[in-house]
Order: C-alpha cells, then structure tokens, then sequence
C-alpha cells in the first residue's frame, strides 16, 4: 500500500522523535543523506527501520542500500537510475528471496506524461513537485504551484504524492488537486512541535 504521509529524513536530524512522528500518523520515512557512504547510509537506514518497526522505510536513491538492510523501498530521482532499470533488479532480488513482494518503487516526476513513464517502468508511485518553494534542497526547479500538481495528477495511474514546501497549512489544497498523500521535509522537521505537526498533517491526508 502507498503511504499517505511520509517523512524524510537525514543523519542530521532529531532521530529519537521517529517513534512518536509513527505514533503520530506518519507511515513511511525516506532515508536522504548525500553526505553518507554506503556504509554510513546503511547504518543510518538499519537504524531508523528499528526505530519504526511499523512504518515503510524507503531508502532514496541507492538500491544497493535498500536491498542490504531489507527496506520496503527506494525512490529514484530524475537523474538516478532509470525506473525500469531499477524494477529489473527489483525483480531479481524478489526472485532470490533478498526483498519482499510488498517493495515498493518511487520515481521523481514533474508532468503527467512523466507519472505515466514512471508507472508504465514500475514505479508504485511517483513523488510530484516541488509544488511550493521550498528551502530544504537546492538546484530545485521552480514551484509547480496546485495547478501543475494537479495538471500531473495521472487518474487511474500510480499515486502521486506531492512534496516540496507542504505543511499542515497547505496540505488540503495538494489532496484537493488529487495527490494521494504528502512527502514532507521542513513541515515536519522546521515545526515548533514536529509530532503535532505531523498529527496535523495525518489528519488532512487520511
């Protein structure tokens, strides 16, 4: 099943709070650390997987990664291996017992021609944005705003889930123009309150 509110996260952010942002309604944690080596990355992924035993963890980028510490997924971005490329090793890995059937594949989308490519190569669903400016990457393309979301939306192919400068705040307009849920980073993370930044935004996205 496709999360509904995921969490990304980093080696630098406050790992102890995973259990209560779980607790709190957050179903899937991204783990996105371009300062980490391989064995950095693995050790922080095994990490928060035994933090938040019942929520997906989704390793961004590194298969490689995903498959060594058994995560329930990895996500692609436009310039990482293709999704096609990435569900074939998916496949095989399933096939040898190293993953299981529920792995999913997330690929990084901006139009709907691209949400279709991606599920058509077996992505389970695609992360659309960023739909507001945002601060929590750099070298983004400018805001798709709700319309462009909306605009990528794909009905009756995979479900979308909208990130980039989505809070609690705004979380209802991204949902009204069809996402299926959020990926948050700043929402969560930049919040007075983190788990009730999260509550909130499990409210509006369930």
């Amino acid at each position: 099943m496709v999360p509904r509110l995921m969490c990304l996260v980093s080696s630098g952010d406050d790992l102890a709070r995973l259990p209560a942002l779980a607790m709190a309604g957050v179903d899937a944690i991204q783990v996105r650390d371009k300062t980490l080596e391989r064995d950095g990355l693995i050790a922080l992924t095994n990490h928060v997987m035994n933090l938040v035993p019942a929520a997906r963890v989704i390793v961004n980028d590194r298969i490689d990664v995903a498959v060594i510490t058994g995560a329930d997924g990895v996500h692609v971005g436009a310039s990482d291996l293709p999704v096609a490329e990435v569900a074939a090793m998916v496949g095989r890995a399933q096939a040898r017992g190293f993953l299981s059937d529920r792995f999913l594949i997330g690929a990084t989308c901006r139009t709907a021609a691209d949400v279709r490519a991606a599920g058509d190569a077996g992505a389970a669903y695609a992360g659309v944005g960023p739909v507001f400016a945002t601060s929590s990457k750099d070298g983004l393309p400018d805001p798709l705003g709700v319309e462009g979301l909306g605009a990528a939306v794909v009905h009756g192919g995979v479900p979308v889930l909208a990130i980039g400068g989505i809070d609690a705040d705004n979380a209802a307009e991204v949902v009204a123009a069809g996402a299926h849920g959020v990926a948050v980073i700043g929402g969560i993370w930049r919040a007075a309150d983190p788990v009730a930044a999260a509550r909130a935004l499990a409210a509006v996205v369930r």
